[in-house]
């Protein structure tokens, strides 16, 4: 596929008002309708309209596709590469009286589907079993609308085009545009002998199980793209794909960011002091943290390899230990003496017990 910039005639830094004016220069001499070359202009509206949404924009500058990361990233249409876009936007334009090819005219739609997991879940992977319920190929015509003997006929709207054209204005002045036919919803043939059962469709709503396997280290928002898992189309047309939509739930002791992971430890002022050796609950089992003497609250202490799996790899991120110094309460005779004791080798200034503020201000004056 040709890059979308030099499509349009555009530096990749352009901003929104530029890729605009050159879409409108390069229509007015591309158009069709002025003698231009028609797939020529196709292909500039097609990346028009990707460079002219934002999100499908930034995920073409970082990915070099417009739907995200290995084009399941995110949802721009279902469309598998710029020659979906042109199909769809123009299908049978032009009047060649080619009937309409285009992936969202002929396929059935594309589904998504909710799967919910735990953090636990998302940094093992696990296989998840899906119910859904879309339209499926009727069993009873095998998916072809046509009732026995009935089979389909020229649409005689279109003339088996799929499309119809009409005159429209625009800013380029009169335009001669391609809709889908109405009467065959662009299929260009017509059932004149419905299946009873679903009543010249093609399909039914079916409930079945899917089985999803769930990649370790997905997240929230992650999506898994399951071809021709999607509804089926009408007459037997290619089914569309189905997406998962990851969900993963807070988690009460770990935080996630990116691949790392977050927690918090308590730690008693003793071992804070003196150092320890720590056996800490992560993701993957019980481990040993070396805690360095000196610790306070605030410091971090970070374990390589703890983290989250990274996605399509097998290395892991890291998992950071957020101290906070404990500092202990109700302490017995023996102990506070212990830490007073402490206290005046490092020449502390403590508080006097069993003295109120007066009994403390007359000491200070030798009152």
């Amino acid at each position: 596929m040709r890059d979308l910039y030099d499509i349009l005639g555009v530096p990749r830094d352009a901003d929104d008002e530029t890729v605009k004016r050159a879409y409108r220069r390069r229509a007015r001499e591309l158009h069709p309708d002025a003698g231009g070359d028609e797939e020529a202009f196709k292909e500039l509206t097609a990346a028009y309209e990707i460079l002219s949404n934002p999100q499908a924009r930034a995920n073409y500058d970082r990915y070099g596709d417009p739907r995200g990361p290995g084009g399941a990233g995110a949802d721009f249409g279902g469309f598998g590469d710029l020659q979906d876009l042109i199909e769809t936007f123009f299908g049978g334009f032009g009047g060649g009286g080619r009937r309409q090819t285009g992936r969202a005219q002929r396929a059935g739609r594309d589904a998504i589907v909710d799967v919910r997991l735990s953090l636990e879940e998302a940094a093992s992977g696990v296989r998840r079993e899906v119910e859904v319920t879309l339209p499926r190929a009727c069993a009873t015509c095998d998916g072809s609308g046509a009732a026995d003997g009935g089979g389909p006929v020229t649409c005689d709207t279109c003339g088996g085009a799929g499309a119809v054209q009409q005159v429209a204005r625009s800013v380029f002045g009169q335009m001669l545009t391609t809709t889908t036919c109405p009467a065959c919803e662009g299929m260009g043939t017509r059932v004149t002998k419905p299946c009873p059962t679903c009543r010249g469709q093609g399909r039914r709503e079916a409930a079945e199980t899917v089985t999803v396997d769930v990649p370790a280290g997905v997240a929230t928002g992650t999506r898994l793209r399951l071809t021709g898992r999607g509804e089926s189309g009408r007459m037997g047309a290619p089914a569309g794909d189905l997406y998962v939509r990851i969900r993963v739930a807070d988690h009460p002791v770990f935080t996630r960011e990116g691949d790392d992971l977050h927690c918090e430890l308590r730690l008693p002022m003793s071992q804070a002091a003196l150092g320890s050796e720590l056996t800490v609950p992560t993701l993957y089992g019980d481990e040993l943290v070396a805690v360095p003497a000196g610790t306070q609250t605030g410091d971090v202490v970070t374990v390589r390899g703890l983290g989250m799996p990274r996605l399509g790899s097998g290395q892991r991120g890291r998992l950071h230990i957020h101290v906070r110094v404990a500092t202990p309460t109700d302490l017995t005779p023996e102990q506070e003496d212990l830490l007073r004791e402490f206290a005046a080798l490092r020449q502390e200034t403590l508080r006097e017990t069993g003295k109120g503020l007066f009994g403390r201000i007359r000491d200070a004056f030798g009152a």
